[in-house]
């Protein structure tokens, strides 16, 4: 040890103040601490480690699976006090019918009962209290102080000694606190004082010294030589003090007691000597000393012995040389006060142990194999230190029984953290139980479901588990065979063995009709995942539009129709303004400028959307030509009709070249491409090829036109390709 200079971890999570170290008598090891730890899912386990050496290796677990939150402690009903120097007596307080009652044991807390109250008070006025009505009721907290003796006290050097603080009544009451003493082992109590007071024992229990218990400053003790029956006054300081604890030294040769405090709140820490040993005048010598007898309502027998005390005598002012605490024991006959129920066993009445509903006495013990012997409870053991001989102990020990050959029954199977859900891959634990049956003899089994399963002689071997690994997805019988000569049992477990799901990818159609049915499906990936649950959820809501400007063109200049088919194409006219003053000057002026920039948003492709996710549309020019300027006037109407006409000559002419098929240079044909061969225009248009870039310079300069040319100019067209960009398929479809 290195006084906390270096810490080693010893387990993390462990439950708050759920961690208690080694007592001795109880556990084996005497560096043995208990902790409560929680686990990755929340339960909370049993875990034993030496302080030494603890680690995943050497820690301990006494119960293999989740144990209840708090089990390692009693909580809210109970507290217990054990009475120091006396084997099997304890205090406890039990919440009966919502009160909280004091209970006193002689043996080991196989009967208990309420504290007999006083006869008087500390006035000599007599006190009425009948039980079970009226008893004596104590608060049995130690102190967080080590300075202080707490609300309970009592010393080894000084067993039949009791100080308690409570009151007298129908149960415990958190206000109305008063001193009790006991000078004979906790059979009567007598009242010292009416207030709390801490008490010291001085000289191995010669003398007993009281100080108020109080936030108010002090300057007084009081000190008693006959076991509290008196008590003098004595002042230890001149000044009041406010007392923060008080150390009595131990042994024969130090007389001092050193009370520390302060003066003020905000003076420093005072300490204040008191040597006592002039206060005992003398040594003690043989008439100084008594006996007294341990007993439990004039029982002699505790614990299955008789113990005599050698003491000094109450009043004696005298100083011990050496420590003179002398007993003498002698055993008892054992009777039926020396014997409590055996496990499986619960108490009728006041002597008689029966069979729990849950319990069979006849079962027999895995361990024992035919032809050996084991020993059958007669429903009663002796009490743990109990050291009575002879009487009745025969009759309540247990007896050797030959263990006969039996069928194995009760077989269990399980996983070793109760879970029948399993990750692919991960190592499965299976635990194997056997309630009867001889385990020595029986041939186990476990069919993992997989085509796999592995056999053992016995159980010795698999106490610690089998340990599996599942490669593959599914859900899985597992089976457990016990058999022997006689017969044989088995269990089955249903282990589902899943694999994580990656990605989920849905397809809904992006437009469907109203009222009329619609599928979606749902791409798990990986495929292997096994045994899935869907959960659809349809939301009742639309979500608007969403429109973005490119251009600042108001939409009553632009006019688009569509063609049908896949890659598709429009037509993009331009439209003059309506309330233009001269006619061809303003309108060439707005028709450069717009063509300008939807011509730089298309060659930016600017002009793209996303049909569905992971398809984007792209908007490009495929060709660009001019239509005429038309004005919708009446002073107009012959210059639109030479315009018809000469449609209409160009037409024919396009039908005489088709007929003839003959070339003309300088007139360009665009043939549109039909829907069957739709697949040719995708290979040859792709979205890896340079997308055309025009510009307004690519015309002819306006003066360069005649006016002829200009009425017999065909219709101009901006034409665009969709482009589509697909998500590559994933197997296992689910559909809906």
């Amino acid at each position: 040890m290195d006084f906390g200079r270096r810490w080693n971890l010893m387990h993390e999570r462990i439950t708050p103040n759920r961690f208690y170290w080694s007592v001795t008598g109880l556990d084996k090891e005497p560096d043995l601490v208990h902790m409560e730890a929680r686990s990755a899912d929340g339960q909370a386990h049993y875990i034993t480690c030496r302080i030494q050496e603890c680690s995943e290796t050497t820690r301990g677990v006494p119960f293999p699976r989740s144990i209840d939150t708090n089990s390692l402690v009693v909580q809210d009903e109970y507290v217990f006090i054990q009475v120091s120097g006396i084997k099997g007596l304890f205090l406890a307080n039990k919440k009966v019918d919502e009160q909280i009652k004091t209970f006193i044991t002689y043996n080991k807390g196989r009967d208990w009962r309420l504290l007999q109250a006083p006869d008087t008070d500390l006035r000599g006025n007599p006190i009425t209290c009948l039980l079970p009505f009226c008893s004596l009721h104590f608060n049995l907290q130690m102190s967080e102080n080590p300075y202080n003796s707490g609300s309970i006290s009592s010393k080894v050097t000084a067993p039949w000694l009791i100080v308690a603080s409570g009151n007298i009544g129908s149960e415990l009451s958190p206000t109305d606190t008063n001193m009790f003493i006991s000078s004979d082992g906790g059979n009567t109590w007598k009242h010292i004082f009416e207030e709390e007071y801490n008490i010291w024992y001085l000289d191995w229990g010669g003398a007993l010294v009281a100080m108020k218990h109080t936030t108010l400053p002090i300057r007084h003790l009081w000190l008693s030589f006959d076991e509290g029956r008196s008590w003098t006054k004595y002042a230890f300081t001149s000044v009041p003090l406010f007392v923060d604890g008080a150390l009595v030294e131990p042994g024969l040769d130090n007389h001092i007691m050193t009370v520390f405090g302060h003066f003020s709140l905000r003076s420093e820490w005072q300490l204040v000597k008191v040597d006592y040993k002039t206060l005992f005048g003398r040594k003690c010598n043989e008439n100084d000393f008594e006996n007294w007898h341990l007993h439990n309502q004039r029982d002699f027998c505790v614990m299955g012995e008789r113990k005599t005390y050698r003491k000094r005598r109450p009043g004696s002012q005298c100083l011990l040389e050496k420590d003179y605490m002398r007993t003498i024991t002698e055993p008892c006959l054992c009777s039926h006060w020396d014997f409590e129920c055996d496990y499986g066993y619960e108490r009728h009445g006041k002597n008689q142990c029966s069979p729990t509903f849950w319990f069979n006495p006849t079962s027999v013990s895995g361990d024992c194999s035919q032809g050996q012997s084991y020993l059958k409870s007669s429903g009663y053991r002796r009490i743990v230190s109990n050291n009575c001989t002879d009487g009745l102990q025969d009759q309540y020990s247990a007896k050797p029984q030959q263990c006969l050959g039996k069928a194995p029954q009760g077989l269990h199977l399980s996983t070793a953290d109760g879970k029948l859900g399993v990750q692919q891959g991960q190592n499965v634990t299976f635990l194997v139980h056997l309630e009867e049956g001889d385990l020595q003899r029986i041939n186990i089994q476990l069919d993992f479901g997989d085509g796999s399963a592995v056999s053992y002689s016995n159980f010795s071997k698999i106490e610690d588990g089998i340990r599996h690994v599942y490669k593959n997805t599914g859900i899985y019988q597992v089976t457990a065979y016990a058999e022997n000569s006689i017969g044989i049992d088995s269990s089955i477990i249903y282990l589902h063995v899943m694999c994580l799901v990656e990605h989920v990818h849905l397809r809904v159609p992006f437009v469907a009709i109203k009222n009329k049915e619609a599928n979606a499906s749902a791409i798990v990936w990986p495929s292997h995942s096994g045994t899935l649950t869907h959960f659809w959820w349809i939301g009742n809501s639309t979500k608007p539009w969403k429109l973005i400007t490119v251009t600042n063109i108001p939409e009553e200049h632009i006019l688009v129709a569509m063609f049908p088919g896949v890659p598709t194409s429009a037509e993009l006219f331009v439209l003059p303004h309506k309330n233009a003053s001269e006619r061809r000057k303003v309108s060439k002026a707005d028709l450069e400028q717009i063509v300008e920039t939807i011509l730089s948003a298309l060659n930016q492709n600017l002009v793209v959307f996303e049909l569905k996710p992971g398809v984007q549309v792209f908007v490009y020019v495929t060709q660009l030509t001019l239509a005429p300027l038309v004005d919708s006037g009446s002073s107009h109407s012959s210059s639109a009709m030479l315009m018809l006409l000469s449609v209409v000559f160009l037409g024919l002419a396009v039908f005489l070249i088709y007929k003839f098929k003959r070339k003309i240079p300088w007139i360009n044909i665009y043939a549109q491409v039909q829907h069957d061969k739709e697949q040719e225009m995708i290979g040859s248009v792709s979205q890896n090829d340079t997308t055309p870039k025009i510009s307004l310079g690519n015309f002819p300069d306006s003066e360069e036109l005649t006016d002829k040319e200009l009425d017999t100019r065909v219709i101009g067209t901006i034409s665009t390709i969709a482009n589509s960009e697909s998500t590559k398929e994933i197997p296992n479809c689910t559909s809906v």
